[in-house]
C-alpha cells in the first residue's frame, strides 16, 4: 500500500490516481444500451479507500454496473453538521480520432494529465480520494464528519446516481447540511494579472426536451403538404434562431459587481452582451447565465430516402434561469405553437447565497495558498449533482480548486477535445482542499 507521510505526497499520489482514473472508460451516452457503465472505476474508488481503512457503502443504482460508493471520516465534533464532498464517476463520450492523444491513456504529457473527465472531473476525484486516504492513514480528524461520495450518471441527470441514492438511501448523507462539488474553485486572470477563483453558488436549471411532429406519410417522389420533417425543421428553426430575453439574477449581478471592483471594468445593461466579451474565455460561460437558453441537439426521422415519414423528432438542450420557468413555458408555446409535442426530463435550478462560514473558510484556504487571489460567487451555465442533494436541504457550492494558466481556455475542455488539467493544478487543488476540510 502506498504510504501518504506528507500533503506533498497526497498530491503527488491525486495526480496518479487522477490519471488512473481516467484510463477507466465510464462513457455515459445516456443510452442504456451504449452506457458503459461506473463498475470499475468504482470497485477502484473502493478498493482504495477499504486499503486506507474505510468502511464503504458500495451501491448499484438501479441498474446493472451502475455503481456508487460513499463514506464518511468521523470529525473532532459529532454534533456538528456533516460536510459532503461529492464528485461523478462518468464520463460523455470522447472520439479517439479528434484528439490530440487518446482519450482514455490518462497520459501525463507536457506539465499535463490528459483525456476525457481530466476536468470533467476525474481531477477532483482524484484530489478527493488522495485527501481522503491521506487523512484515515495518518489519523488526521477533520472539525467534523466530512462524507465522500463517489456516484454514477451525473452526465445524464442522475437517475443512476445522486438523484437515485438521494431517493432511495437519504441516511446515507444523514447530517450533511453543506456541500461541495464540481465547476468551482478555478482560477479566471482578468487584465492585468488580476487574478480570481469563481465559487459556483447557483447553477441553471435543466429541460432536455424530446420534440415530436406528426404528418402523413407517403411516397418521396410525391406532391406532399404535411410532411412532418418539414413542420419540424421550421419548429426547431424558430426556436433555435430565438433569442430568450435578459434577465440579471442575484448571483449574476454580484458576480460582475465583482468583476468591476476588481478590474474598473463596467457592465452597463444596454450593452451587456458586449461587455461580457472582455471577460475572455469565460464570457461563453458568463454569457449564457444572462438569459434562457433551448439549444436543439438532434434531429430523428424516417428510415428511407423515397418515403416521407408520419413522424419527425427533435432534442432540444434547455436551460432555464431560476424564477423563469412560467415565463420560458409561455415563450415555448408561442414560438412551438399546438401543433408540435413536447415530453421532457427536467431538474430544477439552484441557488445560495456566497455567504458564511463555510465560504470564509473557502477563501482563506485559497488565500493561504495564494495571497494574490480574489473570490467570486458565479452561477453554472450547466448543472450538476448538486440538484439532487438540494432535495435533502443540503447547501451546495462548486468547489474543485484549480490554479490555471491565464492562457488556458478552462471553459472549452468540458465536454471538448483534448482535455486536459494541469498537474500543478491538482498539487494546488490538494493543498488548498486540504486546509478547507482540515478548517471547516
Amino acid at each position: 500500500m502506498t504510504e501518504l507521510l506528507t500533503l506533498d505526497d497526497a498530491a503527488a499520489e491525486a495526480v496518479t490516481l487522477t490519471s488512473e482514473l481516467i484510463q477507466i472508460d465510464t462513457t455515459n451516452t445516456g443510452d442504456p444500451d451504449t452506457v458503459v457503465g461506473e463498475r470499475v472505476a468504482a470497485e477502484y474508488v473502493a478498493r482504495k479507500l477499504t486499503e486506507a481503512g474505510y468502511e464503504i457503502s458500495y451501491i448499484e443504482s438501479g441498474a446493472v454496473d451502475r455503481h456508487n460508493v460513499i463514506t464518511r471520516l468521523s470529525g473532532a465534533d459529532p454534533s456538528r453538521p456533516a460536510l459532503l464532498v461529492h464528485g461523478h464517476l462518468d464520463v460523455v463520450p470522447a472520439d479517439p480520432t479528434e484528439w490530440s492523444l487518446h482519450p482514455f491513456s490518462g497520459a501525463i504529457r507536457d506539465g499535463y494529465v490528459w483525456g476525457r473527465g481530466a476536468v470533467d472531473m476525474k481531477d477532483m476525484l482524484g484530489m478527493m480520494l488522495a485527501l481522503a486516504r491521506y487523512y484515515k492513514l495518518n489519523g488526521i480528524v477533520p472539525p467534523r464528519d466530512v462524507i465522500f461520495a463517489f456516484v454514477a450518471d451525473e452526465e445524464a441527470g442522475g437517475s443512476y446516481g445522486a438523484q437515485w441514492l438521494v431517493d432511495h438511501h437519504p441516511e446515507l448523507f444523514e447530517g450533511a447540511t453543506e456541500a461541495i462539488g464540481e465547476v468551482g474553485g478555478f482560477s479566471v486572470t482578468f487584465g492585468d494579472n488580476v487574478r480570481a477563483y469563481l465559487i459556483e453558488t447557483a447553477e441553471k436549471g435543466i429541460r432536455w426536451m424530446k420534440l415530436r411532429v406528426r404528418g402523413t406519410a407517403g411516397h418521396g417522389s410525391m406532391v406532399h403538404h404535411d410532411n412532418a420533417v418539414t413542420k419540424l425543421a421550421d419548429a426547431v428553426a424558430r426556436l433555435g434562431n430565438h433569442r430568450f430575453p435578459l434577465v440579471l439574477t442575484d448571483s449574476v449581478r454580484e458576480f460582475l459587481g465583482g468583476v468591476s471592483e476588481l478590474t474598473g471594468w463596467e457592465f452597463p445593461e444596454d450593452d451587456l452582451d458586449g461587455a461580457v466579451a472582455k471577460l475572455g474565455t469565460i464570457s461563453r460561460m458568463i454569457g449564457a447565465t444572462l438569459r434562457d437558453t433551448a439549444n436543439p441537439t438532434m434531429l430523428e426521422a424516417g428510415y428511407k430516402a423515397n418515403v416521407i415519414p408520419s413522424v419527425a423528432e427533435a432534442s432540444v438542450d434547455c436551460r432555464i434561469l431560476p424564477g423563469r420557468m412560467a415565463a420560458f413555458n409561455a415563450e415555448l408555446d408561442e414560438i412551438l405553437g399546438p401543433d408540435v409535442e413536447r415530453e421532457w426530463m427536467e431538474l430544477p435550478p439552484v441557488e445560495t447565497t456566497f455567504d458564511g462560514a463555510l465560504v470564509d473558510a473557502m477563501t482563506a484556504a485559497v488565500l493561504a495558498e495564494d495571497p494574490e487571489a480574489h473570490t467570486l460567487p458565479y452561477m453554472l451555465s450547466g448543472g450538476t449533482d448538486a440538484k439532487a442533494f438540494a432535495k435533502l436541504g443540503i447547501r451546495s457550492f462548486g468547489f474543485s480548486p484549480l490554479r490555471l494558466p491565464p492562457d488556458l481556455d478552462f471553459s472549452a475542455l468540458f465536454h471538448g477535445v483534448d482535455e486536459r488539467v494541469p498537474v500543478e493544478a491538482i498539487h494546488f487543488g490538494t493543498r488548498v482542499l486540504d486546509r478547507f476540510l482540515r478548517s471547516c
